[in-house]
């Protein structure tokens, strides 16, 4: 006697009561599915792209708004500081490293960031292809940069200003491709990486600088005046007159992680802060709204459970006749018991596995639509161990919803049931 196809004709014989139930299943494991997802991959993408940055300093503003934009390139910088506030800086005896950021440009939605070679070194990156910008105006592609726009070695472009689709372009200059990363997965994937001078020549533009244009376009004398003139730790040339959007900063020592933000705060024109900081406080806000979202699902799981229960009791109550029938033939009480179970395991089986796929598959659809956003850095199709306790959830939900009809079917009596018909 095959159970299992029983159980699965029993199933079938209501559709709609049957797809209804794992629909809703399906609804409150998908809103988990998702929630695991983004939980896992945001706190840790998070953690990889801010490690080995102790502070980031910029602009007055929002600290938060500052570490987005300078870490992770997710929002608006805050402004700009003045380069000789940000010389001084590098000067102190607590500061061990310094990396300067020029934002303010995109090509197609991918920022240009203006910086040095070091933020290469800080995230340990390796050439697919080609070598670092060493002239104004050569630019380094992050992996995904490279593939999405199709661009390769000694490729063109001109700049957008601001840093989403849609602004005038920089028509004066062109990029030119000499380097590609290999993909990492981190943030360097999505940015065009070029030196500072590339950003300020491209601006000079609309300020109306048209000084040393003729020196952007000579890259040769333009090298060398940079390779005479570098200022310590880093910095372009010693021009008190230019700006940088932000720094990153490295601690010398543990005593700086007390003292300098709070010099920085008190006694400068610029503001400091912490990614770890920011994003624990970003992840304890965020977490008000998993655990919504978490109570939700919750609560659909429930209902998906009592509505199987109901389908399951009512079912059996229309089946007496046919499980006296399944007895008279031979089969055991224990057996009518598993038959109960395994309508109830299928049902929250199929809910589950269609819960995940709904998950990725939503979660896929936010990823195309964000863009540069911050949904956009989630990869929707990667698997994670904790999505086997979801199908073990599912499972559970249906064996309790099978228990009491279970029981119902071990109670049922053959010779009352034949005798009622």
């Amino acid at each position: 006697m095959n159970l299992l196809k029983i159980s699965w004709r029993y199933l079938l014989f209501k559709p709609f009561s049957t797809g209804l139930n794992v629909l809703i299943l399906a609804l409150g494991l998908a809103i988990i599915t998702v929630l695991l997802l983004i939980q896992d991959q945001f706190e840790k993408k998070m953690n990889q792209d801010a490690q080995g940055i102790d502070l980031v300093v910029g602009a007055k503003g929002s600290p938060l708004q500052l570490v987005l934009s300078s870490v992770y390139h997710l929002d608006f910088p805050t402004g700009n500081i003045k380069m000789e506030d940000a010389q001084r800086l590098s000067k102190n005896r607590l500061v061990k490293n310094v990396i300067p950021l020029a934002l303010g440009d995109n090509f197609q939605g991918f920022r240009i960031v203006g910086t040095n070679h070091d933020y290469l070194e800080l995230y340990q990156s390796e050439f697919e292809q080609g070598q670092a910008w060493e002239k104004p105006f050569e630019v380094t592609l992050g992996a995904e940069v490279a593939q999405k726009l199709q661009l390769k070695l000694g490729d063109t472009f001109t700049s957008s200003h601001g840093i989403s689709v849609g602004s005038h372009e920089h028509d004066a200059f062109s990029f030119q491709v000499t380097g590609v990363l290999k993909a990492q997965g981190n943030v360097v994937d999505r940015l065009i990486l070029t030196s500072i001078e590339s950003v300020w020549y491209a601006h000079d533009e609309e300020t109306g600088e048209e000084s040393d244009h003729e020196e952007a376009h000579d890259h040769e004398s333009m090298a060398s005046k940079l390779s005479e003139s570098i200022a310590p730790k880093g910095f372009p040339y010693s021009d008190q007159e230019r700006e940088v959007t932000s720094l990153l900063l490295q601690f010398r020592n543990p005593m700086a992680a007390i003292q300098l933000p709070r010099m920085i705060n008190s006694g400068t024109a610029m503001q400091a802060a912490s990614p770890s900081f920011e994003m624990s406080r970003l992840f304890e806000l965020l977490g008000v709204g998993i655990s919504l979202l978490q109570g939700i699902a919750v609560v659909l799981i429930l209902v998906s459970g009592l509505g199987i229960f109901i389908a399951l009791y009512n079912s059996l109550k229309e089946r007496t006749y046919d499980l006296a029938i399944l007895r008279v033939m031979g089969a055991s009480r224990f057996q009518l018991v598993l038959l109960v179970f395994l309508e109830g395991l299928m049902l929250t089986g199929i809910g589950a596995v269609l819960g995940i796929f709904l998950g990725h598959s939503f979660l896929a659809v936010l990823v195309l639509q964000a863009d540069q956003s911050a949904v956009s850095i989630l990869q929707p199709w990667i698997f994670l161990q904790q999505e086997l306790w979801i199908v073990g959830y599912a499972l559970v939900t249906g064996i309790i919803a099978s228990l009491i009809p279970a029981w119902s079917a071990y109670q049922t009596s053959i010779a009352k049931q034949l005798t009622k018909a």
